[in-house]
This record gives C-alpha cells, sequence and structure tokens, in this order.
C-alpha cells in the first residue's frame, strides 16, 4: 500500500474510532433483502422482504447504542434503506438516501454503523430508492432511553409497533412505469395494519393481546406513500406521549391524524369489558374513505368485537385544531434537542427565511413536481460525494432556487436542488401549499419546532402566531389544503441532507431537495470522514480518497 493511502487508512479509522464512545455497547444485524410474494389485500403480488418478513424486522435500539446492520441486496435492482427520524449526527454519509449514498448495487452488500445519539422515541425505516417503498421493505425503529433518564409514565406491560399505509396491489415496478410514462397513480387500493387488511365481522386473528388492567405502549406510524390515516380503537382513550422523539403534555384522544412519515405513541389501558375490540386505521381526505380494521383481544376473551366501528372525523379543521393541541413536554428528562438550549428557541433571532412553495407543472409532455419551480434529479454522483471530493461544480450548482419563490410560477426546471445554509444559523423555513389536497414534508439530519400551521398565504405579519414556547420538536410536518406551515431550526449538523415530500409520487417526480450544510473548520468535530466501506460510483468511482478531517 502507497504511504498516502496508508496515511489516510489509518486517520479514517482513527477517526471512526472516535466517533463512539468505547463504552457504547454494539449490536450486529444481517438482513437479507429479497423479492416474495404475499397478499395483503388477497391479492398475490410481489413485495419486498427482510429476512423473510413483510413488514421487515422492528428494529430496538437504546439511545447511543451503536447499530451495525449489513445488508445483503439480493433485489434485481439497486437498493438503499434510510432511517426516517435518525438524525445521524456528524453522519450524513449513513443517511441513506441517493444524494449521500451510491445505492447497493444488486447482489452486493452494504453495511450501515449508525448511534442514535441522544435520541429516544417513535422511527421507523424504509427503501429510498427507486419506488421500492411501495414494494414493502419498511419496518419499526424504535430508541429506549438510557435508564439514567427516566421517561414521564410508567412502565407500560408491552411496547408495540403499529405500522399503518396506504396499499397498491400493484407491483412497484408497475407504479414506476405509470409515473415515468406520465401517468399518475389514483388512489390507494387499500389500507394495512401491519402487513395486513382486516375486515368486519370477519375471521380476523388478533393482532395484539392485552392483559385485563394493564396499559400498553403502541407506536403508530404511517409508513405510506400518500394518505394522512386515521387511527383509533374501539371503545379506547389512548394517551399520547411521544412524538417523534419529543414527548408531549400527556392528553387523551378519541382518533388521531397521522400524516404521512409520522409517528405517534400512545398508552392503552386494557380497562374495558373483557373481549375482543377493532382497531381501525382509514384515510382521510381522500374523494373515498378507504379503511382497514386489525383484532385487539383481552386475554382469556372470545368475544367478537362489536360491529359498531367509531366514526373517523370529518373536514381539515378538526385536524388543524388537532395539531394545535399538541405540546412539548418542557419537563420531561429526555434528550433534548441539539444544541444544548435551543429548547429556548423562542429567543433566538431567526438568521434567514426560506419559504418553499410546492409545485406542479407539466414538463415535456409528463407531470413534475418541485419546490419553488424547480424539480429535483437525482445524479449519478451523490451530491455528498461530489461535494467531499471538491468536484461538485461538475455534478450540481448550489442555491439555483431563490429563498423566497415568485409570485407566480409557471414553468418548472429539472436539475439537482442544493441550498447551501451556512452551519450553526437559526433559520425559518414556511412550506406554501397552493394545491387543495394534504401534504407532508420531512428533513433528514434535524428536528424542528413546528410553530404554527394556518390557511392561506404565509406572510411575515403571521409570525405573532408562532408558538414560541413549547412547539413540539419533530421531523415531519403537515400542510393543510390551500395552507403554510412554519418550522424553525439550527442548522448545526454538518452533511447533506434531505427535504422531502412525504407523498412518495411526489418526491419520485422531484418535489424534494437537499440542503448542504458545511462546517468551515472541516474538523472531526463537526463531521465524521467518510467510511471506508463507502461504495463510490459516478465521477469518484476508482478515486483516492482526499485528505481526510483531523481534530
Amino acid at each position: 500500500m502507497q504511504g498516502g493511502r496508508l496515511l489516510t487508512v489509518l486517520v479514517c479509522l482513527a477517526s471512526t474510532v472516535a466517533m463512539v464512545n468505547a463504552g457504547d455497547p454494539y449490536f450486529y444485524y444481517t438482513w437479507n433483502v429479497t423479492y416474495g410474494t404475499v397478499a395483503p389485500l388477497g391479492i398475490p403480488q410481489q413485495v419486498i422482504l427482510i429476512n423473510g418478513q413483510f413488514p421487515g424486522p422492528n428494529l430496538n435500539s437504546t439511545s447511543n447504542n451503536n447499530v451495525v446492520i449489513n445488508v445483503f441486496n439480493n433485489l434485481d435492482e439497486p437498493f438503499l434503506l434510510t432511517w426516517s427520524g435518525l438524525q445521524h449526527r456528524k453522519n450524513s454519509w449513513q443517511d441513506g438516501v441517493t444524494g449521500t449514498s451510491c445505492p447497493i448495487p444488486a447482489g452486493t452488500n452494504f453495511t450501515y454503523h449508525f448511534q442514535p445519539k441522544d435520541q429516544i422515541g417513535s422511527y421507523f425505516y424504509y427503501p429510498s430508492t427507486a419506488l421500492h417503498r411501495f414494494a414493502g421493505g419498511f419496518g419499526g425503529l424504535r430508541v429506549n432511553s438510557r435508564l439514567l433518564i427516566p421517561v414521564p409514565y410508567a412502565d407500560p406491560e408491552d411496547d408495540r409497533t403499529i405500522l399503518i399505509n396506504d396499499w397498491y396491489t400493484k407491483s412497484h415496478t408497475a407504479l414506476k412505469n405509470f409515473l415515468d410514462s406520465g401517468r399518475t397513480l389514483g388512489s390507494p387500493d387499500g389500507v394495512l395494519i401491519n402487513g395486513k387488511s382486516g375486515k368486519i365481522g370477519g375471521n380476523n386473528a388478533p393482532l395484539f393481546t392485552m392483559k385485563p388492567g394493564k396499559t400498553y405502549k403502541y407506536r403508530i406510524c404511517n409508513v405510506g406513500f400518500k394518505s394522512t390515516l386515521n387511527f383509533r380503537i374501539q371503545g379506547h382513550k389512548m394517551k399520547l406521549v411521544e412524538m417523534e422523539g419529543s414527548h408531549v403534555l400527556q392528553n387523551d384522544y378519541d382518533s388521531l391524524d397521522v400524516h404521512v412519515g409520522q409517528c405517534f405513541a400512545v398508552l392503552v389501558t386494557a380497562d374495558q369489558v373483557a373481549k375482543n375490540y377493532y382497531m381501525v386505521a382509514s384515510t382521510r381526505f381522500l374523494k373515498k374513505e378507504v379503511s382497514t380494521v386489525g383484532v385487539m383481544s383481552y386475554e382469556g376473551s372470545n368475544v367478537q368485537a362489536s360491529n359498531e366501528i367509531p366514526k373517523a372525523p370529518v373536514g381539515w379543521a378538526w385536524s388543524l385544531n388537532q395539531f394545535r393541541s399538541f405540546r412539548w413536554n418542557l419537563t420531561a428528562s429526555a434528550a433534548r434537542p441539539n444544541p444544548q438550549g435551543s429548547y429556548h428557541y423562542g429567543k433566538i433571532n431567526i438568521t434567514r427565511t426560506i419559504k418553499l412553495a410546492n409545485t406542479k407543472n407539466v414538463v415535456n409532455g409528463k407531470v413534475r413536481f418541485g419546490f419553488n419551480g424547480v424539480s429535483h434529479v437525482d445524479t449519478e454522483t451523490p451530491l455528498k460525494l461530489a461535494e467531499y471530493f471538491g468536484m461538485s461544480e461538475k455534478v450540481f450548482k448550489y442555491n439555483v432556487i431563490k429563498d423566497e419563490p415568485a409570485a407566480k410560477i409557471t414553468t418548472l426546471t429539472v436539475e439537482p436542488n442544493v441550498l447551501n445554509i451556512t452551519f450553526r444559523t437559526f433559520v425559518e423555513v414556511i412550506f406554501e401549499n397552493h394545491e387543495k389536497s394534504m401534504q407532508s414534508f420531512h428533513l433528514d439530519g434535524y428536528s424542528f419546532f413546528a410553530v404554527a400551521s394556518e390557511p392561506g398565504r404565509w406572510t411575515p405579519e403571521k409570525r405573532k402566531n408562532y408558538n414560541l414556547l413549547d412547539a413540539v420538536s419533530r421531523h415531519t410536518v403537515q400542510v393543510y389544503p390551500k395552507s403554510w406551515s412554519a418550522i424553525l431550526l439550527t442548522f448545526d449538523n454538518a452533511g447533506m441532507w434531505n427535504i422531502r415530500s412525504e407523498n412518495w409520487e411526489r418526491r419520485y417526480l422531484g418535489q424534494q431537495l437537499y440542503v448542504s450544510v458545511l462546517s468551515p473548520e472541516k474538523s472531526l468535530r463537526d463531521e465524521y470522514n467518510i467510511p471506508l466501506n463507502t461504495n463510490l460510483c459516478g465521477i469518484v468511482k476508482g478515486l483516492p480518497l482526499p485528505t481526510p478531517y483531523t481534530i
């Protein structure tokens, strides 16, 4: 090995060791990704399995654990997994999206290594390439609090994950061909709870069993593609205790609107007559409601559930009011968002305001979506790799969109969409929805304060309506029809991070962008070096690694 290359390897190895505390435990997993056939809506179809499971296995971790997952891609096309909600502090290399990573080639493997650093809460993982999410490959991801940091409620009898999602009976390949040809996907064919669809009065095996008098924790995540889902449990209240990594004030709810990409954790007490009860998940804001049920059974009982199903709420004003009822629990002894002290976010001066207006237009005879008149397109060389190797000018341009969109956007430009944001600045981002459909948006690498959501257009005067005290710190925010939502955050996590529509049809057709947050110091204090096992592709394939960062 040449001396320069050896030095690079040694420094990279040292930086890898530096990224974790030797006392933090390691957990190793091997995941085999394959195709399989299941019939979640009664029609056999090809899905993506992880270790033979649909949905994939629950990933159970504790804050600061080192999670090492060796993923074998046995599909017939490249594949990536992303870990929705995990911040990957200083480590966007592990984010698992096409702007940061080369997809895992078919027939090969890649090992992810990350720490859910100072995070607790309910999350999920899923495929980020093509439309693989439409075929499965998703699963629950929970990060438990360390014993030294108590949670603000008694330990439940059990901790369970509920994955709810809309579903199509056509294959992900057929759906991708629809979008590539300019067709839309239309309404989903059904709704699933943990990969299954149930019928009222049908012979449904219980998904969960509860002991009378005991309290259980349920983590409810909408892992779907485009539909807000309302979740409710027949005859039972749900006490909301956490959402997307933040403990919240513990209010009781009869039902919850869970928007695409969002996760809620609730406590449910088995305090009713011992029999079976239906859990219900139904679509919201679509012309035709689609729903499913799953059975929650009291232990020792075989009395069937009543066919009288609690109805879903009507209209989006109800949902907006529910959003406004969510409040951060400022007294909980949980991990605070980074940087420390940011829970006083209402007293930090805003240094930049970025308004992102969703855009829809026809380009070359096909529908495309974007932000502020730009529809993102993935590049052969991941953006992060191009930047790290000092070759970004050969792959993309920074700041092709303005912070303030044009008053009227009539055209869409199709190109990589990358915003440059100054490290450690406190920024206000406005998501403005000019359409009649419900939207939700996600930011990788961060949690942000969702301070407001209102009808109409945003103006600076709207800031007087912000919740500057106890808005929930989270990673996905909904935007109601013809409305806007505002978030505040400090961009202190160096790396390349994805902002995307959680409507996967829109995301695939360009409604996403990346934010480049560069540390001027290029120091290991701010960002880790590229892992030695990183796949290199595009124009950086075969190149020697750049000089690594040091302390």
